[in-house]
């Protein structure tokens, strides 16, 4: 299968062969197993596939000549185990990659990351983003080239978040309102004609920021083993939403689903882009702490790296105190509505939600049990998100998704 020749005895040889062929449509979630950690051992991954354990040898031994995985020589038991040591599973540090990229209100970023979410390699950000997306898309695909060409990686393709949401099946973003972009502009397409044209082989991707970060965040990071999770966050412009139901990203009809930001929690609150008042998007961003925290933004960082920066350091300030618990009780309303409809199982935040709920956790908790149906009763955990870059990270897992549905057709 791996188009090497078999070094085995013949019986030997054909009996590993209808071993694999048994397993073969197993490739995939048992590389999806490792990719997420939860098959670190070959009898994990044996259990979990329900297979034989020469079934799963076989398949292990088939993704390892496909250079995605590593399985340890020698059998180790974990520390204070008892039982049967089994063979080390880790996806391999030297195998394909996908190209990550990034675009938000101010600059953008590319980046290599390896199975497992890894990132093995990054470019310099950017700090400017021109109203042509094509400008952007082909600086940012030329950054991602040159990744690969200092790395000599194999690429199995790019994935590309966004600040917008993402209209499926076009790949149109419909509104990029903090990238002066025109509404509606075909970014997939754009961004797969720039990776046709850096000679960067394999399919690519695009959709939202926020989507790409919980999609991250469930298979690496603060969402793991979460069933039905909700992923709220604020980066350096508006607040986005995102939910995995049944372990999977939910998205929409269209791709437009959880447009979370333009949930009302202030009805005297100030004018919202979508025609409205008060909306989340512009009641719980960055902006609107430095605005309420009487900070005019200034030029020399980001608006984000502003806004942690005032609640991290300056948090004594009455005023900055004050603008904080003020965009805790705002964001607190929302999750509580979100809580009504949807009965996550777990919550995550991102961004410079993470801020606040890391400023004061309990004032952030009571908001939505007080406000939620399920809050007294069902308390439903609030984390932060864990990983650096999860927009990245996610983006990555795009690409990575053809190779984990069918490691052969997709290398081979």
């Amino acid at each position: 299968m791996s188009g090497k020749a078999d070094p085995r005895p013949a019986g030997e040889g054909t009996t590993s062969r209808t071993r694999l062929d048994r397993g073969r449509g197993a490739l995939g979630p048992a590389l999806e197993l490792v990719h997420t950690g939860r098959a670190p051992t070959r009898a994990v991954l044996t259990a979990e596939l329900g297979v034989t354990r020469a079934t799963a040898g076989a398949v292990a031994a088939e993704l390892e000549a496909l250079g995605l995985i590593r399985v340890d020589a020698r059998p180790g038991a974990a520390a204070g185990s008892q039982g049967r040591p089994s063979h080390r599973l880790s996806v391999a540090e030297d195998g394909p990659v996908a190209l990550a990229a990034q675009v938000h209100a101010d600059g953008f970023r590319a980046a290599l990351v390896g199975l497992g979410g890894r990132i093995v390699a990054t470019a310099p950000g950017s700090e400017v983003v021109d109203a042509d997306p094509a400008k952007v898309l082909g600086s940012v695909v030329a950054a991602g080239a040159g990744l690969l060409e200092e790395t000599g990686r194999r690429c199995v393709g790019a994935g590309l978040a966004v600040p917008s949401a993402v209209a499926e099946p076009e790949g149109l973003a419909l509104n990029p309102l903090h990238l002066a972009w025109p509404a509606g502009a075909p970014v997939r397409e754009i961004f797969a004609e720039q990776v046709r044209a850096a000679g960067i082989t394999g399919t690519a991707f695009a959709a939202n920021d926020v989507n790409l970060a919980a999609l991250a965040e469930h298979r690496h990071g603060a969402g793991r083993g979460s069933r039905d999770l909700l992923c709220v966050a604020t980066g350096h412009r508006g607040v986005g939403g995102a939910l995995v139901l049944d372990g999977r990203l939910h998205s929409g009809s269209s791709g437009l689903a959880l447009e979370v930001g333009h949930l009302a929690v202030n009805p005297e609150g100030r004018p919202c882009h979508c025609g409205s008042r008060g909306c989340l998007d512009v009641e719980a961003d960055p902006l609107a702490l430095l605005t309420a925290a009487g900070r005019a933004p200034g030029p020399e960082m980001s608006l984000l790296k502003q806004a942690d920066d005032l609640i991290r350091h300056q948090y004594d300030d009455p005023e900055v105190r004050t603008a904080t618990e003020s965009l805790i009780d705002r964001l607190g309303l929302g999750l509580a509505g979100l809580v009504n409809i949807l009965n996550p199982d777990r919550i995550i935040l991102g961004g410079l939600h993470r801020t606040l709920l890391e400023a004061d956790p309990d004032r952030l908790r009571a908001v939505v049990a007080d406000r939620s149906l399920w809050g007294r009763s069902g308390g439903v955990p609030i984390l932060p998100c864990t990983l650096d870059h999860n927009s990245l990270v996610g983006a990555a897992e795009l690409a990575w998704q053809p190779v984990l549905d069918d490691p052969l057709g997709a290398l081979v």
